[in-house]
């Protein structure tokens, strides 16, 4: 039997080696960045939940006592909400509204225009 040294075992394995590094690696970039999607949408709509339900809360209040209160807090389980009322130009009303996360230290920003004949909000901002 001859001894035979041309090497075809090592680099048949160097490549497999690499070809499934490679594969893993995608696929662990492919997990994180899953999450951090998860994340990152989780945390839009529990903005837009309770910027709707602050907004709900603050029609409540203007349609009951006539007149908005010039600051006020909401308090939720994951955050607070802000507001302050600006005095009445003609028939609308600006409200803006800080929303402030206890996850993450997200703090978002928004406007709503409320018309103070129907008492209702006639439209709204979001800033980032």
């Amino acid at each position: 039997m001859k001894n035979n040294e041309k090497g075809f075992t090592y680099p048949l394995t160097l490549c497999l080696l690499i070809l499934f590094l490679l594969f893993f690696s995608g696929r662990v970039e492919q997990l994180l960045s899953g999450r951090k999607m998860a994340q990152e949408t989780k945390i839009i709509q529990l903005e837009e939940y309770y910027f709707l339900s602050s907004v709900k809360k603050v029609e409540v209040i203007f349609q009951k006592s006539g007149t908005l209160p010039i600051k006020g807090t909401f308090k939720f389980g994951k955050g607070t909400m802000d507001y302050q009322s600006e005095t009445p130009i003609g028939y609308s009303q600006k409200v803006n509204f800080t929303l402030q996360l206890n996850i993450g230290k997200v703090t978002a920003n928004g406007r709503g225009y409320f018309d103070t004949r129907t008492k209702r909000l006639t439209k709204w901002l979001e800033f980032k």
